[in-house]
Formats: structure tokens, C-alpha cells, sequence
């Protein structure tokens, strides 16, 4: 995104496209005011209004046609959300509406804002840290209360928090470092040296912990059912789903083509991946599909390795990539089992026995223990930034005094990059750039 034009007054539809009870046409910069006042028709112009305020009137057109009636809400900077003056024209959220007032607002003289423009005017304003502004896009996608809750978090500014925690005592060692370096022979306490410096580890070690749980925590997760044919990979979908999604049929080898489906486990967006069965084939399209299966099984970030408790024990194929990315199921538990193993989950599509268990092993295996309550890292930028930052505070653990001082400084670029305090022109654009317009 170019940083060209950011002193201008921009402009954008701020709700969802299509028809709603009410839409938002958002207007910020140095002359939003004096727009609002040739587009709003009230008791009070806008620009004659303090800030946090709510006026009901018009909105006109070029000649002073009424295009709706509505409201006109005056935020003055720096107390608002971009920190510049703003008016929010808010209308019934007809598209023709709308339309028509955004098209009045840009004949004014703003212009229309680009993807993210108005978050990345609060970051540049100091409004937003970074991971705040990257919260702000996980809150408005968030398809999970998990989501949710961890996007507030982030809003809030608890993960920029937990970060300038580290910082601190990061910079407390540093600056015990240098001390040392100018008067050797005066000495440093141990609590102002190490102590801070195993802190600083062990809390940025904990907060790279939370890295896989708050990516799919906001991206989701894949999960493949792998199985021999008959394992009941299908009914176990439909069970976890609540209806039927894939054709059930006792015949081997019905499912040739893998079927997706989305659902919420414990809180975690999952698309669960229904895969043919895993056996030695002579037809060609199922044999395609076993091939796919494996492939699936590789990509998934977890799997459910299905085997079927009623008969006699057949392990999957040596070759699946399996590991410790997988739960093992034992299906059909509804009847007499022929083998039991304790390291496998009985369960049964028909009664569903074993599914809460199954679904809390699945919310373990993807969330894991990453602390409850606090800020996890949820974008994969955030999380190359600890665990540079983590490298550079371990590496100097063992260093004399001057090489432990420039991986500490470079630690602190970490973080600083982590919240946006040194972030590059790229990194901050990359961020922005996956933002809609209005936001």
C-alpha cells in the first residue's frame, strides 16, 4: 500500500455489502467535517459540533435533493478512531443509498480510502499497535467465539502488552550488560543480569507456545479421516456434524473423492476431510483416490486414523504420514469389539459414545495448553518475530558480555517489529493489504 496521499480526506462505505437496517458511510481527514456539512442537513452542522456527538437530519444531494434521513455521528481528532477529524454518515443500509451519499461525499472532494486505510491511519497515529491492528481484522472474520475472544484480547492491547513486558526486562539485562562493559569493576547484582534475562525466556518461550493455537484459532484447521474402507470415516462425519453430509453404504470403496465439510469443535473452526479408504486396488479411480488420501493425510494439520473395532486388527499402511499429528480411533463401539487398545478412542457414530471425548482430544491436540485468559500470537508474522526475538535471548545466555549485548539488541528489534514500533514499510504494508475497504 502506498503511504502516498495520507493526509488527504478519505472516504468509504464502512458495512457489509449488500441490504441491511443501516449502513455507514465513514469520512476521515482534514476537511471530513467541512464534507459532512454539505452532505448533512440538520439543526446543527457538524463541523459546529463537539465531538462524540449524534445529529439527526438529511442527507442531500448536489441541489439539495434528500437522499435519506439519518444520523451523522462527529468524532474530532485526535479523540477517534483514525486520530483525524471523522463523520459517520449513517443511513438505512440500502446499496442505492449508500451509493448515492459515498458519490456526493467523493463529488465533495474526498477520495475513496484504499483496503485497511483508515487502521493504517490509526497505526501511523499511534492509536493501534500493529497486533492490534491485525486484531482488528481477525475480530471482523472471527467465525468462532475462540476467535472472537482471542481478537478482543488483541484489540485490547494485551498481546502489545505482554510483548513490552518482555521488552522490559530484556532492556533491564541489556542495560545491566553495558554497565558492565563501562565499569567492570564495580559489578552487577545477579537479580539485575541473569534473573531478568530467564524471564524474558521462559515468557517469550510461552508465548511462542500459543503460536499454533491462535493461528488456527483464527484460520482454522484441517482435519482428515483417514481409515481402511468400512472404518466408518463417513458416519463419523456425519455424526460430528449432526446430519448427513457423506453417503453411508456397507459396500467397500464408496467413497472415491475426498469430501470437505466445515463445523466448530470446542470453539476451533475445523474442515473435517473425508478421504477414501487406504487399501491395495486394481480400479484406477479409487486407486487415485487412495493416492489423494495419502496426500491429505500429509497436509492436514491433524488426523483421524480410523480403524474398525469389529474386526479383526489391521493396521493402517506404515507409509501414512501419520506421527503425532494423529488421533487414533477405534469405531464402532456401539458393538462387541474383536481387539481393544488402550491408546485408541472407542467411539460410536451410532450412539455417539466417545464423541465429546473425541471432540476435547481434538480442541487439545490443535489449542493444546497455550494458556487461557491471555494473548496468544495469531498471524504467522507474529509469531517469526518471537521466535527471532526467543533465539537471540538464548543465544546470548552463553556469550561474553559484547556479544551478549548485540543479541539482545537484536532481540528488542524483534519485539519492536512483533508491535510495529520498528516495523519496515513492507511488513506494516503486507499487514494492511489483506484488510477490505471501510476499515
Amino acid at each position: 500500500m502506498t503511504r502516498t496521499g495520507l493526509s488527504d480526506t478519505i472516504a468509504a462505505i464502512a458495512t457489509a455489502p449488500g441490504s441491511a437496517g443501516v449502513g455507514i458511510v465513514r469520512v476521515s481527514g482534514p476537511e471530513a467535517l467541512w464534507v459532512a456539512d454539505r452532505v448533512f442537513r440538520g439543526r446543527r452542522r457538524p463541523s459546529a459540533t463537539r465531538g462524540g456527538r449524534f445529529l439527526f437530519g438529511q442527507l442531500t444531494g448536489e441541489g439539495g435533493e434528500v437522499l435519506d434521513e439519518g444520523l451523522c455521528l462527529v468524532f474530532r481528532g485526535p479523540r477517534s478512531y483514525t486520530g483525524e477529524d471523522v463523520a459517520e454518515l449513517q443511513t438505512h443500509g440500502s446499496p442505492a443509498v449508500l451509493g448515492s451519499v459515498l458519490a456526493r461525499v467523493l463529488e465533495l472532494g474526498a477520495r475513496l480510502a484504499r483496503p485497511g486505510e483508515f487502521t493504517l491511519r490509526a497505526y501511523l497515529a499511534g492509536r493501534l499497535d500493529l497486533t492490534q491492528a491485525e486484531a482488528v481484522l481477525e475480530l471482523v472474520s472471527a467465525g468462532t467465539d475462540t476467535a472472537r475472544r482471542q481478537a478482543t484480547l488483541g484489540l485490547s492491547g494485551a498481546l502489545g502488552e505482554r510483548v513490552e513486558g518482555i521488552g522490559a526486562q530484556v532492556t533491564r539485562t541489556l542495560a545491566a550488560l553495558q554497565a558492565m562493559l563501562d565499569y567492570p569493576e564495580e559489578g552487577v547484582p545477579e537479580e539485575d543480569r541473569a534473573l531478568p534475562l530467564a524471564a524474558a525466556e521462559a515468557e517469550l518461550s510461552a508465548l511462542v507456545h500459543t503460536a499454533r493455537a491462535g493461528q488456527v484459532a483464527t484460520r482454522g484447521a484441517r482435519l482428515a479421516l483417514i481409515g481402511r474402507p468400512n472404518a466408518g470415516k463417513s458416519s463419523l462425519l456425519n455424526a460430528l456434524l449432526g446430519y448427513e453430509r457423506s453417503i453411508v453404504t456397507p459396500i467397500p470403496g464408496t467413497t472415491r473423492d475426498y469430501l470437505e465439510a466445515q463445523l466448530s469443535l470446542a470453539g476451533v473452526p475445523v474442515t473435517l476431510v473425508d478421504t477414501a479408504g487406504i487399501r491395495e486396488t486394481a480400479d484406477e479411480v479409487e486407486a487415485a483416490g487412495v493416492r489423494q488420501a495419502v496426500t491429505l493425510a500429509g497436509s492436514a494439520d491433524l488426523v483421524l486414523a480410523l480403524e474398525d473395532g469389529t474386526l479383526p486388527r489391521e493396521p493402517l499402511p506404515a507409509e501414512l504420514p501419520l506421527g503425532a499429528r494423529a488421533i487414533h480411533v477405534r469405531t464402532k463401539a456401539d458393538l462387541s469389539p474383536v481387539w481393544d487398545d488402550p491408546a485408541t478412542l472407542p467411539v460410536s457414530a451410532v450412539t455417539a459414545q466417545g464423541l465429546p471425548e473425541l471432540r476435547e482430544a481434538v480442541h487439545a491436540a490443535l489449542v493444546g495448553d497455550a494458556a487461557r485468559g491471555e494473548a496468544w500470537l495469531t498471524t504467522e508474522r507474529q509469531a517469526d518475530a518471537a521466535r527471532r526475538a526467543l533465539a537471540h535471548v538464548r543465544a546470548a545466555r552463553d556469550l561474553p558480555d559484547d556479544l551478549a549485548s548485540y543479541e539482545l539488541e537484536e532481540a528488542l528489534r524483534a519485539l519492536a517489529e512483533l508491535t510495529g514500533r520498528d516495523a519496515s514499510e513492507d511488513v506494516v504494508d503486507a499487514v494492511f493489504r489483506n484488510f477490505c475497504v471501510g476499515k
